[in-house]
């Protein structure tokens, strides 16, 4: 079978055809799927929940080495410092699905409204499920802001029809690109897959990014499993630390079907620890209800698991859609 995405020469992680975790786990196949959705054990969710917080109005721009994270709702984050202001993995759409009609439904609203967002100038997306990439969203911040659209290899493919003229650049895990002076991006490996349809499993890349900026580094991950902490460990040898890290605490349940590939809010707060992060903010939760877990045990198991490990609440938060956090320095 042909790769439609991407053709390369093999590497560590790509075998000519598919991508893969090296010494991972490959993600369940068909059999694994069935057993689980016949498995009975989701906790109903509600179908709309009103947010915490009201839809938050971002400044235009945050300068100097001040660090505000807005949370819009599952992996999209707006951060704004030194001048730049980034989205991550965004979705603005109702569902996460090929479809319009059918597929996890938003069940709150974005904690910021489109027309609301500041000047856009980078996008950062992990990887192409559907709710990390979004090409309804993406038409249109091309169309309103035309921000550069960072991206791991392959994916180029599955965004430039929907958002054609978008500025684009596609890295490999160890690439980098300069956004502006004094901050660059960086993509990194993770523990994750990827598929738009039932043909095309792991022939998009996956990555993790890092920021680094001259007041301190960040760490963005989408999705990954904890793989032995082996990204996170990876991660503190080569960028020394973070400032802030943004990882997922949510669509974790049933363990033996999820473990190899999304992360449980224990596995994260030992990932905070192991990329020395100083802070950290959860994602990846109270959106779409992707998995069995309920909706608030995310920020639950969380708490659970900080008070175990001693750290203060206030070094990890479950992000809630429209809560800001501007992340001390030093």
């Amino acid at each position: 079978m042909s790769n439609p995405y991407y053709t390369g020469r093999p590497t560590d992680h790509f075998d000519g055809t598919r991508f893969f975790n090296p010494n991972g786990i490959e993600p369940g196949g068909f059999g694994d799927l069935l057993r689980w959705q016949f498995s009975k054990g989701r906790i109903k969710w509600d179908k709309h929940y009103e947010n915490k917080f009201p839809p938050a109005v971002p400044d235009s721009k945050i300068e100097g080495d001040a660090l505000r994270v807005t949370m819009v709702g599952h992996a999209s984050l707006l951060i704004q410092t030194a001048g730049i202001n980034i989205l991550t993995d965004p979705v603005w759409s109702n569902r996460v699905s090929p479809f319009s009609f059918i597929g996890p439904k938003r069940t709150s609203l974005p904690g910021i409204a489109f027309s609301a967002l500041p000047p856009i100038d980078v996008v950062l997306i992990t990887h192409n499920h559907y709710d990390h990439l979004d090409l309804d969203t993406l038409k249109a911040l091309n169309l309103r802001h035309h921000p550069l659209l960072v991206m791991p290899l392959g994916n180029d493919t599955i965004v430039e029809d929907a958002a054609p003229g978008a500025r684009m650049a596609v890295l490999d895990w160890g690439d980098g690109i300069n956004i502006s002076e004094g901050m660059a991006v960086y993509a990194t490996p993770c523990h994750h897959w990827s598929a738009r349809g039932m043909n095309d499993r792991r022939m998009a890349l996956w990555c993790a990014f890092v920021i680094t900026t001259p007041s301190g580094n960040l760490y963005h991950i989408g999705d990954t499993g904890f793989h032995d902490g082996i990204n996170y460990r990876a991660a503190a040898e080569a960028y020394g630390g973070f400032r802030l890290a943004t990882l997922p605490i949510g669509a974790y349940e049933p363990r033996w079907f999820m473990k190899s590939q999304h992360q449980n809010p224990e596995e994260a707060v030992e990932g905070m620890l192991l990329c020395n992060a100083a802070y950290a903010l959860g994602h990846h939760w109270g959106a779409f209800q992707l998995t069995d877990e309920g909706r608030e045990d995310p920020p639950t198991a969380l708490t659970a698991a900080l008070t175990k490990r001693s750290i203060e609440p206030t070094r990890f938060r479950a992000m809630h859609p429209g809560e800001v956090f501007d992340i001390p320095l030093g």
